[in-house]
């Protein structure tokens, strides 16, 4: 075979020349897409089986996005020296992909489906994530796999007040606002994002933005499958129906189930009342139609029971306006916090709504501790970071634990990028916030933002104003609308949006949104959002009451740091020769030091437990910066003996000879007999040598002077008369 010829298709989307190749790459698979803007190119395939696997129940898509570092020019730093598990921005664009493509596949299509997104070439200023989700479905066109119509994805970022899409890496550190927008041609199905306290008006407006934007991405992979000549997708196979049992199985639970659902009871409750209908279900229909029937057809009764019960759950909703637990569409469940809880922690909270707890713990650390990050185009340190788990136990459930969950990993983010909005930008220390969510019924990410909250001004952190989060719930049929307040387990499956918004008293933080349906209309969101911004409030309020601002000092037993400024000439006088004087001064005060030359001066961080060691290793700073002053009185330590005197430290850095003349008034023969290495002195600076840079230092003119002592005239050495004879002069 000769080389490959590749479709291709280019357009200038919002300034950047966009160019989507199919054909020379990865041909095998059912879709393969190259995407490239400037340097940056993402390879993408889409594979699906043929058919689906025997009783499946649910539709297994897969994503996957690496970026290979040699995309970068550079060999991965870990022992194997190959890309290895995906790190935590890989896993959060795959979540970013996958929940825009997802919605777009048939309800009944359940062929086991694999995305593979990769980072191929990279360019430092492109931001990979805002094109995976592009890539991945132009992927998905230009295959035959059963996919509705394109979506995309973009960023739009606010800079110096103006929207811009897909910024470079370089122009968004100036971003007071920074969303991913993700959606079809008609309708936007998620964004997610930050602001530094955005109005929601801004929000919706960044929303418009990125949409025109997406219109045109999502008319360049229309472009690419005409020119491909594929004109339709492979056949999905219909879904066995059967209607008579359909409507047996709604006039039997029916009315079963809406008294459960309108009964107001606990999560434990409602699930085991909903078992109990389905159990008595099978049991009437086995009585009716018989073994054999069930044998046919019992694979329905699940799926008819279910869809019965949303159905009837979601119309209670709309036509009543009562939901699941008894509240109205815009009330927030009971709350109560408590700060404190841990007395070993260095911050903790328990932020508790309904039956959703999070219990978040706060840990104070150095620059050493900064967490790194280490991605194929970034490498960086991070002095803030969150961590989410959420145990199998919060949920009744019992389940193996594997490692950190994509859940998990994307919960964290959303409720560190929260919490990020408002951490002071000079803080001296690292910090980790961990919420462990012990009961979950919906809203944990957010519970998870209001604990880290209350847990960060507990430990003293100044944090620029308290955050609280909400999730947001819309049920609609079309014609009717209930957007719901702080969202049930339950609301979030049975419902058409998960709508998560956190912020301030004075703006929106970060948000995270999924819509299930088609067209949401801006007027309905600015009434979630203004619904929303009423909840956070609320909740607020609340947190105000337990705690209204950060504690005034850190706690007791909590690392102090103290910070520093030096000559940047005086920063390896500190550190020593191999780090002989860092390391001593660290070993003798208990503390950590650090140092960072910034400019022409030092950045110097000193953390310990408690202020004595802190303080002390802040004297030991300053005897090393400041300069030795003849005629001052120092401590030395003897740290040699020499038949002519002892050298001593007078300072850490600071050596001098205290010749055996200026150790005593009175003769001394042996150094040994006056002095032993370790002892302390009391010594004064007689004189610095302009040339050397010696120091002559003295012992006895701190000592009271002998009454009647004379100085011994010192030997004079005359060259000619006192040399010793050569040899030649012997002859």
């Amino acid at each position: 075979m000769g080389k490959k010829t590749p479709t291709t298709v280019s357009a200038t989307i919002a300034g950047q020349a966009i160019t989507l190749e199919s054909g020379k790459l990865a041909a095998l698979a059912d879709g393969s897409v190259v995407l490239r803007h400037g340097d940056m190119m993402l390879l993408a395939t889409a594979v699906a089986d043929p058919v689906a696997k025997p009783g499946q129940s649910f539709f297994p898509l897969s994503v996957e996005f690496r970026e290979k570092f040699s995309a970068a020019g550079r060999v991965p730093g870990n022992f194997f020296k190959r890309e290895a598990r995906l790190s935590d921005s890989e896993v959060l664009v795959c979540r970013l992909i996958d929940r825009v493509i997802r919605p777009m596949f048939p309800d009944h299509f359940m062929n086991e489906t694999q995305i593979f997104v990769s980072l191929i070439s990279g360019d430092k200023e492109v931001m990979t994530d805002a094109y995976g989700a592009f890539a991945a479905s132009a992927a998905l066109i230009a295959s035959d796999i059963p996919f509705s119509e394109p979506i995309s994805e973009v960023r739009v970022a606010r800079i110096n007040g103006q929207f811009v899409v897909n910024p470079t890496r370089t122009a968004l550190e100036d971003a007071d606002m920074n969303f991913m927008i993700g959606g079809t041609m008609e309708n936007i199905v998620m964004v997610e994002g930050e602001s530094r306290e955005c109005q929601e008006s801004d929000l919706i407006e960044a929303i418009k933005v990125g949409h025109e934007i997406i219109k045109e991405q999502c008319q360049l992979q229309l472009d690419l499958r005409d020119k491909l000549g594929i004109t339709q997708n492979r056949a999905v196979e219909e879904k066995a129906t059967n209607e008579e049992l359909e409507k047996e199985i709604i006039s039997l639970t029916e009315s079963k189930i809406h008294a459960i659902a309108k009964g107001a009871l606990s999560k434990v409750e409602r699930k085991n009342g909903f078992s109990q209908i389905k159990d008595e279900l099978k049991e009437t229909l086995l009585e009716k139609h018989g073994e054999e029937f069930m044998a046919e057809n019992g694979h329905f009764v699940g799926d008819y029971f279910y869809s019965t019960m949303k159905n009837t759950i979601r119309e209670m909703v709309m036509a009543e306006k009562v939901r699941l637990d008894g509240r109205k569409p815009n009330e927030i469940r009971p709350i109560w916090c408590e700060v404190d809880y841990l007395p070993s922690t260095h911050g903790s909270a328990i932020f508790n709504r309904g039956e959703t707890q999070a219990l978040a713990t706060i840990t104070l650390g150095s620059k050493l501790d900064q967490s790194m990050v280490d991605t194929a185009m970034n490498q960086y340190y991070d002095k803030f970071y969150l961590h989410y788990n959420f145990p199998p136990f919060c949920t009744n459930e019992v389940k193996r634990p594997r490692g950190v969950s994509r859940r998990e990993i994307g919960h964290g983010n959303l409720a560190r990028r929260s919490l990020e909005m408002v951490f002071p930008k000079d803080y001296p220390y690292t910090v980790r916030v961990v919420s462990d969510v012990l009961e979950s019924n919906g809203s944990s990410s957010m519970a998870s933002v209001c604990g880290g909250a209350l847990a960060l001004m507990d430990a003293g952190v100044p944090i620029k104003a308290p955050v609280s989060g909400i999730a947001m719930g819309l049920i609609s049929d079309g014609t009717r609308s209930v957007v719901l307040s702080d969202i049930l387990g339950d609301e979030d499956h049975l419902g058409d949006m998960d709508f998560k918004v956190t912020g301030t008293a004075d703006g929106i933080c970060a948000c995270q949104m999924d819509i299930k349906i088609d067209g949401l209309d801006y007027d309905l969101l600015a009434t979630a959002l203004e619904q929303a911004k009423a909840g956070r409030m609320h909740i607020l309020g609340i947190m105000n009451e337990t705690l209204p601002s950060a504690n005034e000092d850190i706690k007791p037993h909590a690392p102090r740091i103290e910070r520093m400024e030096i000559p940047s000439d005086k920063i390896g006088a500190i550190i020593g020769p191999g780090g002989k004087i860092i390391q001593g001064m660290q070993a003798e005060t208990d503390t950590t030091i650090t140092i960072e030359e910034e400019g022409n001066k030092g950045i110097v961080l000193i953390s310990g437990v408690g202020l004595e060691t802190v303080s002390r290793a802040i004297a030991m700073i300053k005897s090393i910066v400041v300069e030795p002053e003849v005629g001052e009185e120092y401590t030395a330590k003897v740290v040699s003996i020499m038949p002519y005197g002892a050298f001593v430290q007078f300072m850490p850095g600071k050596e001098g000879l205290l010749h055996i003349s200026e150790m005593s008034w009175s003769r001394i023969e042996n150094v040994e007999d006056a002095v032993a290495i370790g002892d302390e002195l009391q010594v004064k600076l007689l004189d610095v040598d302009s040339r050397t840079g010696k120091y002559k230092l003295s012992r006895r003119v701190l000592m009271p002077k002998p009454e009647g002592f004379v100085e011994r005239p010192k030997k004079t050495f005359n060259k000619d008369k006192d040399r010793r004879p050569r040899n030649n002069d012997r002859k």
